[in-house]
């Protein structure tokens, strides 16, 4: 039997709601606490894309061709993935005891161990981001320990909890080319907030397209807020990405050609959400997701236009009738729209030009509770270990007089009812998936902490399945033509099961499962039953069969994809990430 660091096995600490007072997540000193959690990650990414299972209550990783072994106490195993481990030792048989291991050495070990023929570049690539993640994690709890003050509304809150980042991804919190200061300013774990830097961009380069009635130049006008010089409109930069512009040829050409004008930094403060370069603004109605060369996590985040003609075509699809039928059977949930961008056409620029920003609806008001779902379900090693997750399901348990335990399951059915179940809807009826994990996705609750409504935002993230093709133009004509969206149903059916199922549902009930708040196999049995049901059937959408009757499911590999050097921003969908083949859980019962 696995047990936890008390002794007590998971299902029953679900039950108790006991905390793990010696939870390696709680070391008092932040790198302490950083390395472990490092570490976690890199041996989750390891268990998940091998198929490892422990040795009795340990893992046990074989490195250096045999010669070395990494081995963790299992603390907690995850029918879902999100295991946790005790601190990981490496043994030879010189050191038979073994010695503390950190989590740059366990990334290089595991790297060199984990393809036939590692790459000694991207091992390289891939142990100093693990050191970059790590110094910015144990600098993230660092401040927030420091601190007792929280964001003011709900959605910023979540947008800034993620303060260990993906747990199944081996650098998750790496963000190559930011010093302690930018840092500081651009990190929403560390509550930064930024003016943005402004360029007027003469109209004869001007790239543009809005749907919201008006044109893209007219807003970002009002966002600016001062005259400007004649012939040009204003373009919002991000303050790193517009240093990082001035240093390119062709940018620094086109502003001293005088094309482009250097407006500096101008404005109240915006505040970074989750996707760090996607800011918010209270009392503004748009957030801007805007171009930032930074590699964060797998790649370098400067918008495409493929995906800013994306934003603005679902929006015209969803207005052109399709969002009223959607509404009709699912009123709580919606799309955050991305209806505007602006940018600069010039051929020297090249693709991404790194001179384009979107303008994203913000539809929540200061007291919504729309929480990203990532943030909410994110572990916070503060004083206790805990999540916005554990904060609502103890305070929906001490309201109703019960159970921790009864409380998750209860809210985990109305979670699939409100958020999962019209994601469906879309997949089935219309034809689009949506690259739903749970830093896209958005859960409203009510008053009391219950799931009512969800929203989904990423103008990266839809696949047009070919099969939808002539219906979806038939409302739309022309869709696709510039967005290239379409995508053979087998790779939708392929993401779709990643991010929706793998990503989003399996990961909700590890964690779940991880902070001892429901057991596993019991979430698991209600989605079975979820899956299996009428309204799910209803939606048309193939994912539910697929969850309950495929032996494996095909899963992105983090890791591998960061060995193989890949940019899952560049190149044709099919080809952006390593799969691997998962036990399907779902199935297993």
């Amino acid at each position: 039997m696995v047990t936890t660091l008390t002794g007590v096995p998971p299902a029953a600490l679900a039950r108790s709601g006991a905390e793990h007072p010696t939870d390696p997540l709680l070391h008092p000193d932040p790198a302490a606490a950083a390395e472990h959690a490092a570490t976690e990650s890199l041996l989750r990414c390891w268990a998940r894309e091998t198929g490892a299972r422990p040795d009795g209550d340990r893992l046990r990783v074989a490195v250096l061709g045999g010669a070395a072994e990494i081995t963790a106490p299992v603390l907690h195993w995850s029918a879902c993935g999100w295991h946790r481990f005790g601190p990981a030792t490496v043994t030879t048989a010189a050191l038979q005891h073994g010695r503390p291991v950190d989590a740059v050495t366990v990334a290089a070990l595991i790297a060199g161990a984990a393809t036939d023929d590692p790459d000694p570049g991207q091992i390289a690539d891939l142990t100093a981001r693990v050191a970059d993640s790590v110094g910015r994690t144990a600098e993230i709890l660092g401040h927030r320990r420091a601190l007792s003050a929280t964001p003011p509304s709900p959605f910023l809150r979540a947008e800034q909890a993620l303060l260990l980042g993906h747990p199944l991804h081996p650098t998750p919190k790496s963000r190559d080319g930011l010093g302690p200061a930018q840092s500081a300013a651009y990190s929403p774990e560390l509550h930064g907030s930024f003016r943005l830097h402004w360029y007027a961009v003469d109209r004869t380069l001007l790239a543009a397209d809005s749907a919201t009635g008006r044109p893209a130049e007219e807003l970002t006008a009002e966002l600016y807020g001062r005259p400007l010089p004649p012939g040009t409109a204003a373009l919002p930069l991000h303050p790193w990405q517009a240093r990082e512009l001035a240093l390119r040829p062709a940018v620094a050409e086109l502003l001293d050609s005088g094309l482009l004008h250097d407006l500096g930094q101008h404005g109240e403060p915006w505040h970074p959400t989750s996707s760090v370069r996607t800011v918010s603004r209270p009392g503004t109605p748009w957030m801007l997701k805007l171009s930032l060369a930074l590699r964060i996590t797998n790649s370098r985040r400067e918008n495409l236009r493929k995906e800013l003609h994306r934003g603005v075509e679902v929006h015209r699809l969803l207005e052109a009738g399709l969002g009223a039928r959607w509404k009709a059977a699912h009123p709580g949930f919606d799309i955050v729209r991305d209806p505007a961008w602006i940018g600069v056409d010039h051929p020297a620029l090249g693709e991404p030009g790194g001179l384009d920003t979107v303008l994203r609806q913000q539809p929540f008001g200061p007291a919504d509770r729309a929480l990203c779902v990532a943030g909410l379900v994110a572990e916070q090693p503060i004083g206790r270990l805990t999540s916005q997750l554990s904060d609502v399901l103890g305070e929906l348990a001490a309201r109703t007089g019960r159970p921790v335990a009864t409380v998750a399951t209860e809210w985990f059915l109305r979670y699939l009812d409100a958020v999962v179940l019209p994601i469906l809807w879309l997949d089935g009826r219309a034809g689009i998936a949506l690259e739903a994990h749970q830093q896209n996705s958005l859960v409203v609750l009510d008053a009391e902490g219950w799931p009512v409504g969800g929203r989904y935002r990423d103008n990266q993230g839809y696949y047009f399945r070919e099969s939808a093709a002539d219906r979806l133009r038939q409302q739309l004509p022309a869709l696709g033509a510039h967005s290239d969206t379409f995508v053979p149903d087998t790779v939708a059916d392929e993401r779709f099961a990643y991010y929706l199922g793998i990503n989003h549902v399996l990961g909700l009930i590890g964690a779940f499962g991880s902070q001892r708040l429901a057991d596993e196999q019991l979430l698991l049995a209600a989605l079975r039953r979820f899956l299996a049901g009428p309204r799910a059937a209803a939606t048309g959408s193939t994912l539910p069969a697929h969850l309950l009757q495929a032996p494996t499911l095909r899963c992105k590999a983090n890791l591998l994809t960061r060995l193989h050097g890949l940019d899952e921003l560049v190149g044709p969908v099919e080809t952006q990430s390593v799969y691997v083949a998962l036990d399907n859980p779902v199935a297993g019962a």
